[in-house]
């Protein structure tokens, strides 16, 4: 018998390669006066944006634009909205990494509201309701990894020793159409690929084993766990020329993102946010250089403190849809998903975190502001000393 679960807000999704075609047509249906959000300059000064260009001038569309350099902050987010906010925007468009996706997602949701977006920043600020309404947005995604155009959730930062990184959190905030055009990974740079491509594998991993996982989770996250395997790699070394490798992988990022908002993360995402806020470490970098070793650290702590938890289980059969063959015992399995785990980080010249600028004595600091959202979804609670041999095992 299934236990009881529910399935969350998600958008409309439009896949397939020139899915980008089909989105000034979308946006016309909510109107004219559009925010165009995309990152710095690679979306502008590549070979997809006069194709965009052309369809939005079809549509007779007009449109604003904000780049965004690096991860948002609440800084970049109040100052876009206090620039936009008479401007009428009927649709936010959002093109480019996770970071245009969050600041396009909470721009939407502040364009309308009237607040500083500090005012509902979970842990940082006085956490008030969030009534809306957000402006209709659409999430066009041109990497692989974050699977942000399908949550609910804009991540934001800010950088230094006192700095955060926190969620800006409602289900108004839903993209109305996630529009995920692999071509658009032709023109992504290698290492964006294998940072995003560790970034999806560990949010398919983390909400397979997640204390929240569903039958409807499960099943989409051992069909996207395969994607990885045969795309990540190939995709890495040249295979943004091959239609096969750009499309599965771009559908199991989007399939990541589509899980972890229904089942929330684990420890690697709980680590990443505390090292994303304190060095200037891209969230996937950190993802590729912790889950090996959260990975191992969970498994050794199930197995002392929980031997019988389905999540050691869990993490077996992920480690045979990885390896694509059946291992003769759990712990054999579990074993080599851990080397995997670690190969693949090798392959894809993920740094490790000594060479970020993480030093022993930065440890107890990271640490101390690791049990934010993910870390309570994590298949078992880990304590301060098990954190720590996390980083100690990346450095």
């Amino acid at each position: 018998m299934y236990r009881s679960f529910s399935v969350a807000r998600l958008p409309r999704i439009e896949f397939g390669e020139g899915a980008l075609e089909r989105v000034a047509g979308l946006a016309k249906g909510f109107g004219e006066r559009v925010l165009l959000v995309t990152g710095a300059r690679s979306f502008m000064e590549g070979p997809h944006w006069p194709r965009l260009r052309a369809a939005l001038e079809d549509q007779g569309l007009q449109w604003r634009h904000l780049a965004v350099a690096g991860e948002p902050s609440p800084e970049l987010v109040d100052a876009a909205v206090s620039r936009f906010r008479e401007a009428d925007i009927q649709v936010v468009i959002g093109v480019g990494g996770g970071s245009a996706l969050d600041a396009a997602k909470a721009v939407a949701g502040l364009l309308r509201a009237g607040h500083s977006v500090m005012d509902y920043l979970e842990g940082v600020g006085p956490e008030l309701p969030y009534e809306g309404p957000s402006v209709p947005f659409l999430a066009v995604p041109t990497t692989a990894g974050t699977g942000s155009e399908a949550t609910k959730n804009a991540v934001l930062s800010r950088r230094g020793p006192d700095g955060f990184k926190k969620s800006f959190r409602h289900e108004q905030l839903v993209a109305q159409y996630a529009v995920v055009d692999p071509q658009l990974l032709t023109t992504c740079p290698r290492p964006v690929l294998a940072a995003n491509g560790m970034d999806a594998l560990t949010q398919l991993l983390e909400s397979y084993v997640s204390t929240r996982a569903s039958p409807f989770t499960d099943a989409l996250n051992l069909a996207a766990l395969a994607d990885v395997r045969e795309a990540l790699l190939p995709l890495y070394h040249g295979g943004a020329r091959s239609p096969t490798a750009r499309s599965r992988m771009a559908w199991a990022a989007l399939i990541s993102g589509v899980t972890l908002a229904q089942t929330g993360l684990g420890a690697v995402h709980g680590i990443a946010a505390p090292l994303g806020a304190f060095f200037p470490i891209p969230h996937g970098v950190a993802c590729g250089a912790l889950v090996a070793a959260a990975t191992a650290v969970n498994v050794e702590a199930l197995q002392t403190r929980a031997p019988q938890s389905p999540a050691l289980t869990r993490y077996a059969r992920a480690s045979e849809v990885l390896h694509e063959r059946h291992f003769r015992s759990r712990d054999e399995a579990l074993q080599r998903l851990i080397a995997r785990l670690e190969s693949w980080t090798r392959a894809l010249e993920l740094p490790r975190l000594a060479d970020l600028g993480v030093r022993s004595t930065d440890l107890d600091h990271i640490v101390a502001h690791s049990r934010g959202n993910s870390m309570r979804t994590n298949p078992v609670e880990l304590t301060d000393a098990e954190i720590r041999a996390i980083l100690e095992r990346s450095l």
